[in-house]
């Protein structure tokens, strides 16, 4: 059987990323236009200025949505994994989480107006799709995370993938 190089994995990784995006966003948008304002206080965490909102709930459903997504076409195409399915995603589902939390952090200091990341309101002034500071942010946030999502995968939850065929 031909063996691949090892940046194949990385390759397909990247495939299945970039449609694990597109999942992600689109469900970012519908959770965006079905809910509150998103940036709407969701819950107040006293005696800061930074408050749990609309957004960081919305992220987490697209995330929720693009993990499954992810795990599957991961573990499939990309791993070619042999092992044990609940195993596998429950140890993908760790990763994502602890991914989610840095993303979130990441997403808050993107969409705080006194962060020194913040993303300007000009031109991102949410007037259009592509206008739309949360938008933006969540892609960033998504493109930052997924180099240490690659290498906590494919060590960690997916360790006897093959390069094979």
């Amino acid at each position: 059987m031909l063996v691949k190089p090892p940046w194949f994995q990385v390759f397909r990784y990247a495939v299945v990323g970039g449609l694990g995006v597109v999942v992600n966003m689109v469900t970012m948008v519908v959770l965006t236009h079905l809910g509150p304002d998103t940036d709407r206080v969701l819950i107040p965490v006293l005696h800061t200025e930074f408050n749990v909102r609309f957004y960081h709930m919305y992220s987490l459903g697209a995330f929720v949505v693009a993990n499954l997504f992810n795990f599957a076409l991961n573990r499939v195409w990309t791993f070619q994994s042999r092992g044990r399915r609940r195993v596998e995603y429950w140890r993908f589902l760790t990763i994502g989480i602890g991914i989610q939390v840095l993303g979130l952090g990441l997403l808050t200091l993107l969409m705080h107006p006194h962060s020194p990341l913040t993303l300007p309101t000009v031109p991102l002034d949410d007037t259009t799709l592509l206008r739309t500071r949360v938008y933006w942010a969540q892609l960033i946030t998504i493109i930052l995370v997924t180099p240490a999502s690659f290498i906590a995968n494919k060590y960690w939850t997916f360790p006897n993938a093959t390069t094979k065929g």
